[in-house]
């Protein structure tokens, strides 16, 4: 049976990202919703994702960019392992200057984002593009996590799909995945 993952896009971005597509080839279940977080609450984004996982039985999760920071969150929560692709873990900073407008919820990720103190960093993997012209903070990332499946992409930016996840998945699945955690 194979591994089944929650993958979690980014914000303005897709159910079927470069990271659906990449562990689609590598042959995992994906789950892989649909979510407009200009509409939807945080914390109603953070139930809803941890239902879909618990209720699908997954074994791991992935996220990108935003989704990067309710997969560090899932991790947690379920003490199972995550990738994250340029994570946003400071979204109460970034969000904004990409047109978020809901005071409410900036408010609600800065009350998340304490749960990252209690991610245990053996659990996560990083993906990182090294061009990423969205996200700045990834020093601040490699520092919260503290472990040694970060790997930076120095021509990779901020999208997936300047990165070859397919290759870097089918590499490290044993590390990201498996025993080897």
């Amino acid at each position: 049976m194979n591994m089944k993952i929650l993958n979690i896009h980014g914000y303005h971005g897709n159910a079927a990202n470069s990271a659906y597509d990449a562990l689609q080839k590598c042959d995992f279940d994906i789950i892989s919703l649909q979510i407009d977080y200009d509409r939807t609450s945080p914390d109603t984004v953070m139930q809803l994702l941890n239902s879909q996982f618990t209720n699908n039985f997954c074994d791991a999760v992935v996220g990108t960019s935003l989704g990067g920071f309710y997969a560090s969150l899932i991790s947690m929560k379920n003490e199972c392992p995550c990738v994250l692709i340029n994570p946003c873990l400071l979204p109460f900073l970034h969000l904004p200057r990409l047109g978020y407008k809901s005071d409410e919820g900036v408010l609600e990720y800065i009350r998340l984002f304490s749960g990252l103190a209690d991610v245990d960093g053996g659990l996560v993997s990083t993906i990182i593009g090294g061009q990423d012209e969205l996200i700045s903070t990834h020093d601040f990332t490699q520092s919260i996590f503290q472990n040694e499946r970060y790997i930076i992409v120095p021509d990779g930016k901020h999208s997936g799909a300047t990165m070859p996840l397919e290759d870097i998945f089918r590499d490290h699945k044993e590390g990201f995945f498996g025993e080897g955690l």
